[in-house]
C-alpha cells in the first residue's frame, strides 16, 4: 500500500461472523444445554479490494445483506476482517449507527464534547466550534436537555453537526440522511458537497440512488459479498436496477411456481381425502350424505362437550334412486375402537318410510353422559335388513370434558348412602 494519493485502501479483505442456529438465551439453557450451542461460519464479504482517492466521494449501493454496512463497520475500525488489510489515512468520522456515542441522560452539549473527543479533538477545539455546531443542528432551545429526550430527528441532527465540524479527512455516512425533514436533509447535502470541495473523502451507504449520484464521483456495486460492478454512478446504478428489476421478477416467478405447486399439492391432498372418505364409506349409494354437523344446544356447530350436555345430530341427504323400507342409524365409538351406542329408527320402532327425495334428519341426545375423550359417530343410511345405502365411518368426531374423575365409558345416574 503505497500510493498516497489514496484515502482509503481495502486489500484482499474477507469478513466473516458465527452464526448460531440454537442458541440459549437463558442461563439455564446456556448450562443445561451448552453442547447443543450449533454454528456455521458465514462470509459477509469475500476478498474485496478497492481504493478511494483523497477528496473523492464514494456511494456503496446492494441489496440488504450484501456486506455494504459490514464494509462501512470495518472502515471504521468498529469490527476488523478475518483476513486482508485495510489502510485509513487521516481523521476520520463516521455517521453508522444513530445515537452513537451518545449518553441518553446527559445533554446535547455535554455529548457534543464526548462525541467530538471520540473523533480525536481537544476541548479547546471543541470550544472553538462548539457554536457552529449548535447552531447547524438547529437544536439552540433543546441543547441543554438530555438526549433521551430527543427524536430520532433531533438525534440525527445533532450527530450529523457534531461529524461535520470534527475537520475529518475522512467521513462516513450510513443511511443516516435518510431521518429528518426534507428541508434539513438539503441543507446536509448541501453541507456535504461544501466538504467535499474543500477536499474532504466521502464514503456513503444508501438505498437512494438519487442521493448518491448527487453527491458521488463513483459507485461501488456489492452483491453477495463481492464487488460486482464499480464505475460512474448513472451507470453502475443502471446495471443494478436492471439485476434488481430481474430479481423482482425472477421472484415472481419462483412465488407463481410455487403457489401452481401449492395449489397441485392441495388438489392432491383433497383428492387423497376424497379416497380416504371413499374408503370409509360404501354402499349402493342411491342416497349419499351431504351436509352433516353436530350442534350443541344453542344449534351451533361444537366439536367439545361436557359430561352430560345436550348434543344434536344434523345430517342432510340427496336422493340418486329411491330408497324403499329407509332405515336411519348412528353409532358413537370411543378412539380406541369401543363401540359406546348405536341405534336406529328400526330399532327405536319408527314407522316405515321411503326416500323419494333430498331431505334431512336429526337426533337429539339429550344427555351424552359419556367420560371424557375422543370419540367419532359412525352414520348410515340402510334398506330393510341392514343393506347399506351410505354407511359412512367416523363421519363426525368430538371430544367430551370434565372436571370429575370416574372412570369406564359412561357416567351412570347413581346416588350414595353412608350409615357410619
Amino acid at each position: 500500500m503505497k500510493d498516497n494519493d489514496n484515502a482509503i485502501e481495502v486489500r484482499n479483505v474477507t469478513k466473516q461472523f458465527k452464526v448460531y442456529y440454537d442458541k440459549g438465551s437463558e442461563l439455564k439453557e446456556k448450562l443445561l444445554f451448552w453442547k447443543r450451542n450449533k454454528f456455521e461460519y458465514r462470509n459477509v464479504l469475500n476478498n474485496i479490494s478497492f481504493e478511494i482517492k483523497k477528496g473523492e466521494a464514494v456511494g456503496l449501493v446492494g441489496r440488504n445483506g450484501c456486506g455494504k454496512s459490514t464494509t462501512l463497520k470495518l472502515l471504521t475500525r468498529i469490527i476488523y476482517p478475518n483476513s486482508g488489510e485495510i489502510q485509513m489515512r487521516g481523521r476520520v468520522s463516521s455517521l453508522i449507527e444513530l445515537g452513537a456515542g451518545f449518553h441518553p441522560d446527559m445533554s446535547g452539549r455535554e455529548n457534543i464534547y464526548t462525541n467530538a473527543a471520540i473523533f480525536g479533538l481537544t476541548k479547546k477545539e471543541i470550544d472553538e466550534r462548539l457554536e457552529d455546531i449548535i447552531t447547524f443542528s438547529e437544536l439552540e432551545q433543546f441543547i441543554d436537555n438530555p438526549v433521551r429526550t430527543y427524536s430520532s430527528g433531533m438525534y440525527m441532527r445533532l450527530a450529523f453537526a457534531v461529524a461535520i465540524n470534527v475537520d475529518a479527512d475522512i467521513l462516513l455516512i450510513d443511511e443516516i440522511l435518510a431521518v429528518g425533514d426534507a428541508n434539513y436533509q438539503a441543507k446536509c447535502f448541501n453541507k456535504l458537497r461544501e466538504i467535499k470541495a474543500n477536499g474532504t473523502t466521502i464514503v456513503i451507504v444508501s438505498h437512494s440512488l438519487g442521493q448518491i449520484e448527487q453527491i458521488c464521483d463513483r459507485s461501488i456495486w456489492i452483491k453477495d459479498g463481492i464487488i460486482e460492478m464499480e464505475g460512474r454512478p448513472k451507470d453502475v446504478h443502471m446495471e443494478y436496477l436492471n439485476y434488481m428489476n430481474q430479481e423482482r421478477i425472477d421472484q415472481q416467478e419462483r412465488e407463481r411456481t410455487k403457489a401452481q405447486m401449492q395449489e397441485m399439492q392441495d388438489r392432491e391432498r383433497q383428492r387423497e381425502m376424497e379416497e380416504r372418505r371413499k374408503k370409509r364409506r360404501y354402499g349402493s349409494a342411491d342416497a349419499e350424505f351431504t351436509d352433516i354437523a353436530i350442534l350443541d344446544e344453542a344449534g351451533e356447530a361444537k366439536s367439545t362437550f361436557k359430561t352430560g350436555d345436550k348434543m344434536l345430530l344434523d345430517l342432510s341427504y340427496k336422493m340418486n334412486k329411491r330408497v324403499d323400507d329407509a332405515v336411519f342409524g348412528f353409532g358413537i365409538f370411543r378412539n380406541d375402537g369401543l363401540w359406546c351406542y348405536g341405534t336406529n329408527t328400526r330399532i327405536d320402532r319408527l314407522e316405515k318410510f321411503s326416500i323419494v327425495r333430498d331431505g334431512n334428519y336429526k337426533v337429539l341426545l339429550d344427555d351424552v353422559s359419556l367420560i371424557p375423550g375422543q370419540y367419532w359417530i359412525d352414520i348410515t343410511i340402510e334398506w330393510g335388513e341392514g343393506n347399506p345405502v351410505d354407511y359412512y365411518k367416523k363421519a363426525l368426531e368430538f371430544e367430551v370434558v370434565s372436571n370429575t374423575e370416574d372412570v369406564g365409558v359412561v357416567r351412570l345416574p347413581h346416588k350414595w348412602t353412608l350409615k357410619l
